[in-house]
């Protein structure tokens, strides 16, 4: 459960469900599930995004199921198109998904450029979106930090947009927080930080400006001790929300005396 003070914030809804974690944890490179299932009970979180391509899912019969471990009555299980560069694969992959979770239309788009960069294919985002709002999906769409594609995304229905705050898996935290910030002015959908934190005060920066939440699965997966990351994660979240909210002090470029001296006797 969330530390955040409700009173003063809105909630995060996605697909009509209200969330009282802002943070979204993914399923890849831990141990094993059990190791997955113990970060996101320390992470607070109630989604967990899946990679149809690479976990098992009910589609590989008599090899272990993710869903056996992690309840999808219990958290949101999104499935994302990782590992997609069309178009065309990542309709199918989410069309697979929808089929394995019985009609479940909850889906995060990932149309990847190169297996380098794993910067987002935008282009063919545009034309899977497309696809997938009309075919009944709630897209939650990966994408560059491009103020004008992510309100074309919005345009298109997506239920939100997930800017990289630094290529994928790289943990360099948010590297152009200006952009972020020009997304967040002109957005009417939920903006969730997706890539590139690394620690748990890249987390909270990306809180501190402003967005809806954070994705991640690299920081915690590969951390000395996931669970303890996961739990810090959890804070980081909350601090930096409870921070926004709070507003931060105008910088100064010189100093002012934390305590006033007119009216001083010395």
């Amino acid at each position: 459960m969330t530390n955040v003070n409700s009173r003063n914030d809105k909630p995060l809804i996605l697909a009509g469900k209200t969330y009282q974690s802002r943070l979204i944890i993914g399923s890849g490179k831990y141990q094993d599930f059990d190791q997955n299932l113990a970060a996101l009970q320390a992470s607070g979180a109630e989604m967990i995004t899946v990679a149809i391509r690479r976990v098992n899912l009910g589609q590989n019969k008599g090899e272990p199921n993710l869903l056996d471990v992690i309840s999808p009555d219990k958290y949101t299980i999104l499935p994302n198109t990782a590992g997609c560069y069309t178009a065309a694969d990542a309709v199918r992959t989410c069309r697979m998904a929808r089929e394995l979770l019985d009609g479940h239309k909850l889906v995060k788009l990932e149309v990847l450029g190169d297996q380098k960069t794993l910067y987002p294919n935008v282009t063919e985002t545009l034309v899977a979106a497309e696809q997938l709002v009309a075919d009944g999906f709630d897209v939650m769409v990966y994408t560059s930090d491009d103020p004008l594609i992510a309100k074309r995304l919005e345009e298109i229905g997506c239920i939100a947009v997930m800017p990289l705050g630094a290529p994928i898996g790289s943990g360099l935290g948010i590297r152009n927080p200006y952009n972020i910030r020009m997304i967040l002015e002109n957005a009417t959908v939920p903006i969730i930080v997706d890539a590139g934190v690394g620690t748990a005060s890249d987390a909270t920066i990306a809180m501190e400006l402003g967005c809806d939440g954070v994705l991640m699965n690299t920081a915690i997966a590969e951390a000395g001790d996931p669970v303890l990351m996961a739990s810090a994660m959890r804070k980081a979240v909350d601090s930096g929300r409870e921070a926004w909210l709070a507003g931060r002090m105008p910088r100064k470029l010189y100093a002012s005396a934390s305590s006033p001296i007119d009216g001083t006797f010395f």
